[in-house]
């Protein structure tokens, strides 16, 4: 059994994970980085270089698969980012692929099919039975990401804000979200106008979309119905692509939005059928280019193996 290692690299707009496994599908070491968008941080070479440094001294380690935001998408940040991780690896084979391609191959386990993606944008991502890639959405939010997480939490912020106004009815999203962001009711206007001014971020209103789905889960009407306009959204991102694919293909989902079984099960319904459930998290589709890329047997007992141990590794 060769002793080769292989280093998977999961990046978003949010966060970064590491994983280092072995031939058989077990991850050895990990770690947790800041987001690299290039398109939305300046800083996202140095915060990519920072942590995948201390696996740069690992001598067995022979694949690297990088999933990277934006790749493929903008021509000279998709050179930067290839540079960086061959730069960084020069021993070893490297690929780097789009993050939502590597969480499609995780989520489908190499197969073809159609991944939903909704965490803090949104996108879907087909690949054929010929491995074909098509995709649509991933505008980012300023004009797109619909169905998101941010989109999710943008929208929330609105009702609250037109619900204090008396232009929308009473909703438990108020006061749950001022509790969550530690706002003072009493001075709505002041407390939560000055959140959004000058501490709201992206990823804090992303965040947001956790809160809707606990209201939803409660019965808010609000709340309810933020998710069932999400999961429009994201029915239009699947039927952009469906035609990509054979009519019988699995369609799966990923990201963190997907967390509300309230999102999930309205876009079932808007889609005709029941989403197979993920195999593989997108570390693991990053591990899974990285075996491809050496030739590596792949089977159930690999993916399994891979699966477990992520759970393991990445658990809260």
């Amino acid at each position: 059994m060769s002793d080769d290692l292989i280093l998977g690299v999961d990046g978003g707009g949010t966060k970064m994970i590491l994983a280092l496994a072995d031939k058989n599908g077990c991850i050895l070491r990990t770690a947790l980085g800041g987001g690299i968008n290039p398109m939305g941080n300046p800083g996202w070479r140095t915060e990519l270089e920072k942590y995948i440094e201390p696996f740069r001294s690992e001598k067995k380690l022979a694949g690297v698969a990088a999933a990277l935001p934006v790749y493929g998408e903008v021509a000279h940040l998709s050179r930067l980012l290839e540079e960086t991780i061959r730069q960084a690896f020069p021993k070893a084979q490297t690929r780097v692929l789009n993050d939502v391609d590597a969480a499609h191959l995780g989520a489908l386990a190499g197969k073809p099919g159609i991944l939903v993606l909704s965490g803090t944008g949104s996108m879907a991502w087909a690949r054929n039975a010929d491995g074909t890639p098509a995709r649509t959405g991933g505008w980012g939010d300023v004009i797109g990401d619909e169905g998101s997480s941010y989109w999710v939490g943008r929208r929330a912020l609105n009702l609250v804000s037109q619900s204090l106004d008396g232009r929308f009815f009473p909703t438990a999203l108020t006061e749950a979200i001022f509790a969550y962001l530690q706002l003072d009711p009493g001075d709505p206007m002041d407390s939560l106008g000055v959140w959004a001014t000058s501490s709201a971020t992206r990823s804090s209103i992303a965040a947001l979309s956790a809160v809707v789905d606990r209201a939803a889960r409660e019965g808010d009407e609000a709340a309810i119905g933020l998710f069932e306009l999400a999961a429009d959204e994201l029915a239009k991102h699947y039927r952009a692509v469906a035609g990509h694919c054979e009519p019988e293909a699995d369609w799966t989902y990923a990201g963190g939005t997907f967390r509300s079984s309230t999102l999930l099960k309205a876009l079932e319904h808007r889609i005709g059928r029941p989403a197979a459930a993920p195999r593989l998290s997108p570390i693991g589709g990053a591990l899974l280019a990285a075996a491809r890329l050496l030739d590596w047997p792949i089977d159930d007992g690999w993916i399994g193996h891979v699966a477990a141990s992520s759970q393991a590794a990445f658990a809260q």
